[in-house]
């Protein structure tokens, strides 16, 4: 008897790389790796890699916790996920991070950009719009965890302090701008208006790589000197910063272990996320058979790349452990002590504490006992950081201790019809409202929901119904 050359492992549903049909997909082991095949009437067999490391892949499965419910749902469930966005009752999750684009306007024309965004592209939203918009977002979470002002280029709005004067005004705990920092950079005084909205406000910076040819191609544009001098000013009015990487496979892969060494000499830097490209909106020039890289390989690059990080380290965030990865460190006098190696894994799917266990780690307590002066101690300080371990900021720091001294490492995988998977896209927890007070998740935001994409979603829409 002839074995089969895999181990089925699982069994989900995805969609057609082609046509983004819904289509049945097995999970399979093969070798150390971790491939999704599916069959689409129209296009036939497909395979796609998914993971390089199966213990990772399942460690996953252990970290899973009850989803937080929203405050409301905003649609009703009747063509079954992806068709039915956002939020609809079947979604698993709440928005642990609220996307709000202000404008569809940019001063770049990106070669990778997600909403397809440009100098000539759209429109900027109206003051009343973004209103209704914030109050969208307020209604579903009552006190949103973090909102993102972004865009396009949000900084290009020609109401953007407004606008933030209008977030600021609601009960959000923590206000990101995402800005590729071309007028950051340009501009001091602009950046030091900017950092008078802290605390509880970051930048969400974009910075791909220190290397001409990969800004080129990701970006259009070599741009070494504008995230130079952004840097410079940030740091300049101490300002929190976090860095944000789009990765492609052999383009800045190699520089993952090189930015987080970077960031963790920045006053202004809190730390690091890590976006493996979607395959939606414009990718030009990419080729998914060896561009596309995996949360699995992310994390095995910074594993290989930086020695601040172990495996332990490096840890599934249980809201949506399929795509979202997360380690923790504090900054202090020049060293980096990791966290999340001390976070008890059954207190965390509680919900309640991320609690690091501190009596019974004579590692972390000595850490502590010696970089802490007498008036702050360890004790007090454990107490409080455990505040700061989310899957994003909320900062609740003591005296002597505080967001400075926090750096973390994120992994967000957006997903896209190669490995698309329904069970991860249910716990989304990252969402984009848009003009109709509907919260999308980012993944299918990208794929079915943006201006041009909505003939598309009827027609699968229809096609289900006569099934």
């Amino acid at each position: 008897m002839t074995a089969r050359d895999y181990i089925f492992y699982d069994f989900t549903l995805s969609l057609c790389n082609d046509c983004l049909r819904r289509v049945d997909a097995k999970i399979l082991f093969r070798g150390s790796r971790v491939y999704m095949t599916k069959r689409c009437p129209e296009h036939g067999a497909q395979e796609d890699l998914i993971s390089t490391d199966i213990e990772y892949y399942k460690k996953c499965r252990d970290f899973l916790k009850p989803g937080d419910l929203p405050k409301r749902f905003n649609t009703e469930t009747l063509y079954g996920c992806p068709y039915d966005c956002g939020l609809c009752p079947d979604h698993e999750q709440h928005s642990c991070l609220s996307l709000l684009e202000i404008t569809d306007r940019c001063n770049l024309s990106c070669p990778t950009c997600y909403t397809s965004s440009g100098p000539q592209v759209g429109r900027h939203r109206s003051l009343e719009e973004i209103e209704r918009m914030l109050d969208a977002i307020v209604a579903n979470e009552g006190n949103p965890d973090i909102v993102q002002i972004s865009g396009g280029e949000p900084t290009l709005h020609p109401h953007f302090f407004e606008i933030l004067d209008l977030a600021k005004s609601r009960p959000i705990r923590h206000l990101m701008v995402n800005t590729n920092g071309v007028r950051i950079a340009q501009d001091l005084d602009f950046a030091k208006r900017l950092a008078r909205y802290q605390p509880n406000f970051e930048i969400y910076l974009q910075f791909d790589s220190f290397e001409k040819e990969a800004l080129l191609r990701l970006r259009g544009a070599d741009l070494r000197e504008v995230r130079a001098q952004a840097i410079a000013n940030l740091n300049q009015v101490r300002l929190s910063t976090t860095l944000v990487v789009t990765l492609q496979k052999g383009l800045n892969s190699h520089e993952i272990g090189k930015i987080i060494e970077f960031g963790l000499k920045q006053p202004c830097v809190r730390g690091v996320t890590f976006q493996p490209t979607q395959i939606a909106g414009r990718v030009e020039g990419f080729d998914p058979e060896k561009d596309r890289i995996t949360l699995g390989e992310v994390r095995q690059g910074i594993l290989e790349q930086s020695p601040v990080f172990a495996p332990e380290d490096l840890i599934p965030v249980p809201c949506n452990p399929d795509s979202l990865c997360m380690a923790y460190a504090l900054k202090i006098d020049g060293e980096v002590v990791p966290l999340t190696r001390f976070v008890d894994p059954d207190d965390l799917l509680k919900g309640g504490g991320n609690t690091i266990v501190y009596e019974h780690n004579a590692e972390l307590k000595a850490k502590l006992l010696r970089l802490f002066s007498t008036s702050h101690s360890p004790e007090s300080a454990t107490q409080e950081i455990k505040s700061l371990l989310c899957c994003l900021p909320r900062v609740a720091a003591p005296e002597g201790l505080g967001y400075e001294n926090l750096f973390r490492i994120i992994i967000m995988q957006f997903l896209d019809a190669r490995n698309f998977d329904v069970r991860s896209v249910k716990r989304s927890c990252v969402h984009i409202v848009d003009g109709q007070g509907r919260l999308i998740p980012f993944d299918t935001m990208n794929l079915f929901y943006r201006e041009g994409l909505s003939s598309r979603l009827e027609e699968l829409r229809l096609e289900g119904g006569r099934r």
